[in-house]
């Protein structure tokens, strides 16, 4: 057996709670809540990359009972990112402005993590690549990303796969277990969507609908206009296509 290992030692504590450096001086006490929620937000970010790949290598195998797995672990992690968001709707404006300038260039969408989910999961779309080159040399991790095969086309391949359409999924005879999982897929997207209204909203609450972010970002008219941006076109645009038959 390997050397007793105590929960302190475990979980690297004393370094995990030195992390936390407010910039501020002195320092203001709302600082550590903003700090910890953007840490604490990266944290699952991790793992949520660790899933989405996890989800892409079980789409290529086509098992899809464990890519709805990883698929609904995803929206749980999802639900957890956006609901911790709520505890900053206690910071109101004034008090972040006293530290906000200690801020510097920082911003939300500096974010690496963030850039990589958004690429696993399928966003190509001219815009996200070209902010990317502007920022300069797009980070591996990104390129990475970019480079796997979008999740929407993944699935439908492993539908075709199974002699299945994705519109058949929805007219058939009933339920399978490819209709379960295009339905958690399309979660997901309502979850992520849901993750950046939320965060639309809190940053308005906290500085304004046409105020700039930190680091010369549009803040919230930035983030309100990615609000619309989907993972998954096809699942959306099919419910559409059964309401209206063309």
């Amino acid at each position: 057996m390997a050397g007793e290992v105590n929960y302190p030692d475990y979980l690297a504590l004393d370094e995990l709670l030195g992390l936390q450096r407010p910039r501020s001086t002195p320092e203001h006490p709302d600082e550590l809540l903003f700090i910890v929620v953007h840490q604490a937000s990266e944290l699952w970010f991790k793992v949520i990359i660790q899933q989405l790949r996890a989800l892409i290598d079980e789409l290529k195998r086509g098992d899809v009972e464990r890519a709805l797995w990883h698929v609904q672990r995803v929206n749980t992690l999802m639900r957890i990112v956006a609901e911790q968001l709520s505890s900053l709707d206690t910071l109101p404006p004034q008090r972040f402005l006293q530290f906000r300038n200690f801020l510097g260039s920082s911003s939300g969408q500096q974010s690496i993590q963030f850039r990589v989910i958004g690429a696993l999961s399928g966003m190509r779309d001219d815009a996200f690549v070209s902010a990317l080159k502007a920022a300069g040399t797009v980070p591996a991790s990104i390129q990475e990303a970019l480079d796997v095969p979008r999740l929407e086309d993944l699935f439908v391949d492993l539908a075709a796969n199974r002699g299945r359409t994705v519109e058949s999924l929805y007219t058939g005879p009933g339920p399978d277990p490819l209709f379960f999982l295009a339905e958690a897929l399309l979660e997901y997207d309502q979850a992520f969507q849901r993750w950046r209204f939320l965060h639309v909203q809190l940053v308005e609450r906290i500085i304004g609908p046409m105020t700039g972010g930190t680091g010369g970002t549009l803040g919230a008219k930035y983030l309100s206009q990615s609000v619309t941006q989907r993972f998954f076109p096809k699942l959306w645009a099919l419910r559409a296509k059964l309401v209206v038959p063309t």
